[in-house]
Formats: C-alpha cells, structure tokens, sequence
C-alpha cells in the first residue's frame, strides 16, 4: 500500500514505519524532513506541509497520528492551543484533501485517546457503553474525532482511542521507571486510579489489522484487555525490576507541579477493546506482567 502518514517519527509511527516498510511505501509528513529520513530511512518520502499536496489520489490509505505530547507539560493557554492546533488542524487539512481526491484513499486510520472518556473511576466501559466526563481530555478527543468523522462519507473511518503505550523505549514507561530502579518508585496518590494501557507491539498490529480488514470501521478502543490500577502497575512494574514498591507520590504535589494537567495522572479509565475482540482481533499482550516483563528484559 501507499501509505501516508501524520505523526510518523512519533513512537508509534516509527515503529510501524519501521516494522512495516517492506510491506509499504510511506509518504511522512514533518516538520524536519532531513531529521525524518535519519531517523526512518532514504526509502521513506517526506513532505513538510500538506499544502504541497493537492489532493490524496496517489494514496491507499492515511494514518493520522499527529499531536503535541499532552502529558509533558503543564497545560497553560499557549501549551493547549499546541495541543489542540497539532490535532485539530492536521485533521481539517486532511479532510479537505479527501475532499479534493476523485479517488481518495481507501482507508483512514485517525488517532484519539481514552481520554475521550474523563475520569471514569472503577467502572468498565467501551466503545458503546459509556457516558463521558466532561473535562479537557473528552473536549479534545471529541473535537478531534468529530473532524475526522467529516471525512466518513469519502473513506472507510477507523478512529483510534489509544491507551497508555508500553515500549522498550520512548513513550510513557521512559519516564515511569526511573524512580522504580532507584527503589523510589510507588502509586500515585490513592493508586485506585485506573490505567488502560496496550504493548507497541499489539499497537502495531492493531493498526495493520485494521488497514487491511475492510469491514472494519467506527470507533475502537487501542488498549490491552485487562486494564490495571495505578497501585497494580506500579507493584508489577516495581517486581519486574526486582525492587520495592514501598514510595506514594503525594496527588497535591503532582497538582502543586503539573496543574490541570495532574488530572491524567491522578484519575483513569477502564477502556476495554470490545470492537477489536469482535472482530477478531487476538492481542500478543493480554496482561500487564507479561507486557512489562517483555518491555523491560
């Protein structure tokens, strides 16, 4: 397939570019094009700006991952609008280029996050079963989705509410581990809070599943089938690396350093992958030991 693709030198889209690049052939866009081509080979097109497209014929498919990191830094009004322009806006512009293709592309795979969901507490929910809660998070994963879901009537749509990515390197777990080898790692605050996470490499396969799956569309939840507490990870991750679980970070400290922001780390959701199961889909990575063990070996 030709492939293009927003948000490929992120993790996942390097990963996939990486893993899937004899099968594929990428079209990247990014804002460091030489950097680009370090990082994901010569055998990958780059173009800095979707206006030097004029429409997506010459294309199969587009997998949208673009947008700022939000867990890195405290949300200020100038932090948001980077958040919500890096999302929002490459949305638009690919949606108008669908517009703009006599044959778009088959297939358009969009990013979202289970922060669509808002807190949740200890309650399950899925793709179908859910009422969301209305803060930051939802606001900007709805607004997101609702301007990929402009592109429905011209494309096959598969919008992807991704969990807490696990990887070897990179993502989330980077940051998370230090403490852990150091014996100073711990929940946070109450460690009710719960984690929808997912293996990069289900990640992965996920996405290629649905590429190639044309029944496939709508809403789908990108997270592992068995979600933990906060105080579950950090048990099993303190265990993976042989070292205790004995620190709590205080929930007014992270709120004192991170603002708003802190709501990502002191609440959760319980995001089960239903769509993916039934349509038959079979996750690697079920269980967040075998996850980790593997990450971290």
């Amino acid at each position: 397939m030709k492939i293009l693709i927003t948000g490929g030198t992120g993790l996942i889209g390097s990963a996939y570019i990486h893993r899937f690049h004899e099968q594929h052939q990428f079209t990247v866009l990014t804002r460091r094009p030489e950097r680009a081509k370090r990082q994901l080979g010569e055998q990958v097109a780059v173009i800095n700006r979707l206006a030097t497209l004029e429409n997506l014929n010459d294309f199969d498919a587009v997998i949208n991952l673009a947008g700022e990191p939000i867990a890195e830094k405290r949300w200020s009004k100038a932090q948001k609008s980077r958040i919500e322009k890096s999302r929002w806006q490459t949305t638009d512009e690919l949606v108008t280029l669908f517009a703009k293709s006599s044959k778009p592309p088959a297939v358009f795979i969009s990013g979202s996050a289970v922060g669509y969901y808002g807190r949740q507490g200890n309650e399950p929910v899925t793709e179908r079963d859910y009422i969301a809660h209305d803060e930051y998070s939802h606001q900007l994963c709805k607004t997101w989705e609702d301007k990929a879901r402009a592109a429905e009537a011209m494309t096959r749509l598969c919008i992807l509410r991704t969990g807490i990515v696990l990887s070897p390197a990179g993502g989330a777990l980077e940051r998370m581990v230090p403490p852990f080898r150091f014996g100073l790692g711990g929940p946070i605050a109450s460690g009710e809070q719960m984690m929808s996470w997912i293996h990069l490499e289900d990640m992965l396969q996920l996405i290629d599943f649905l590429l190639h799956n044309t029944d496939c569309q709508g809403i789908f939840n990108a997270t592992a089938p068995h979600p933990v507490s906060n105080a579950d990870f950090s048990q099993t991750l303190a265990t993976t690396l042989k070292r205790p679980c004995v620190f709590r970070v205080p929930g007014f400290v992270l709120k004192i350093v991170f603002g708003e922001m802190a709501d990502l780390l002191l609440t959760g959701q319980a995001a089960f992958p239903k769509r993916l199961q039934e349509a038959g889909f079979e996750f690697r990575y079920r269980n967040i030991e075998a996850a980790l063990q593997d990450v971290l070996k």
